[in-house]
């Protein structure tokens, strides 16, 4: 259905978090794969386009597939272009071979951070780029109002299937803002694990040196990133500075990470959790 066009469209009671990362991890190993986390709060809608644009063009440069076989030269950097030019690049101006593309994962297309209707119309414009393909999965009751008849049988090309999980909405159901903030030590320990444990091995293993780090510098303001990043690539963790970045974009959009200005000017990141708090954290996710 992806390869004719079609995006998925995952609806059902129930969580389809794992579903649909089963099936990226399975189906769609071949491809380049985005996730969004709709059920956060705010998203940058334009940081999704230029990181689309970005892993497209990466991938054209593996795959060297232009018609005068070699790339063309980017104009400018996409993070300066505007949101029609890098929609313009999706859709192929720029590389004119079809037969490669890059996969949207949409967890919770309704969420709280994709509702309004702008970053809809946005969203329709990404799923109509020839270059990108869309899965995406709908929990709220009224979700298709979202969308007006061309942005679903135009745009968004939706293919519906029922797969009623009956899952907990573990992640998707928490308010992450008020994870770490209120509740006794063991429930933000034990909220907060729930959050790791959606996320990578690696992702986890690198919040533990953090917390391991906070544990055993109580007075510092917190733990500089090039410390982390050596650390982490110490222990095969992290290959670039890039991969870790992305590691604590996501530890920050879960709320799990803060950032303070070290007094030697350095950034540095620490865990707003208290050490008794931290240490069951370290435990929960050690189990």
């Amino acid at each position: 259905m992806l390869r004719c066009g079609f995006g998925l469209l995952m609806y059902g009671f129930g969580s389809k978090k794992a579903l649909l990362e089963d099936f990226a991890s399975t189906a769609l190993t071949e491809y380049s794969v985005v996730v969004i986390n709709g059920y956060l709060q705010s998203i940058n809608i334009k940081q999704v386009v230029i990181t689309l644009a970005e892993v497209l063009w990466n991938q054209c440069k593996s795959k060297r597939k232009t018609p005068s076989g070699n790339l063309p030269r980017a104009q400018q950097p996409f993070n300066s272009r505007s949101m029609d030019d890098l929609f313009a690049f999706l859709d192929g101006s720029e590389l004119k071979e079809n037969d490669y593309f890059v996969c949207v994962v949409i967890h919770n297309i309704d969420g709280p951070g994709l509702r309004d209707s702008e970053t809809q119309q946005h969203l329709g414009r990404i799923a109509f780029c020839s270059h990108i393909r869309m899965i995406a999965s709908i929990d709220h009751v009224n979700a298709p109002l979202l969308w007006d008849k061309k942005m679903v049988h135009t745009q968004f090309n939706w293919h519906w299937y029922h797969v009623p999980t009956f899952a907990p909405y573990k992640v998707e159901g928490m308010f992450f803002p008020l994870i770490l903030a209120h509740g006794s030590s063991a429930q933000t320990a034990k909220t907060a694990a729930i959050v790791l444990q959606s996320l990578t091995p690696n992702a986890q293993s690198v919040f533990k040196i953090l917390a391991e780090y906070q544990l055993s510098h109580p007075d510092e303001e917190g733990m500089p990133i090039d410390t982390l990043y050596a650390t982490s690539r110490e222990r095969f963790l992290v290959s670039s500075q890039v991969t870790l970045n992305s590691h604590l974009t996501e530890f920050k959009d879960h709320e799990l990470v803060k950032t303070r200005r070290h007094s030697d000017g350095q950034d540095c990141f620490y865990i707003p959790l208290a050490s008794e708090a931290l240490e069951k954290l370290l435990s929960e996710i050690n189990q």
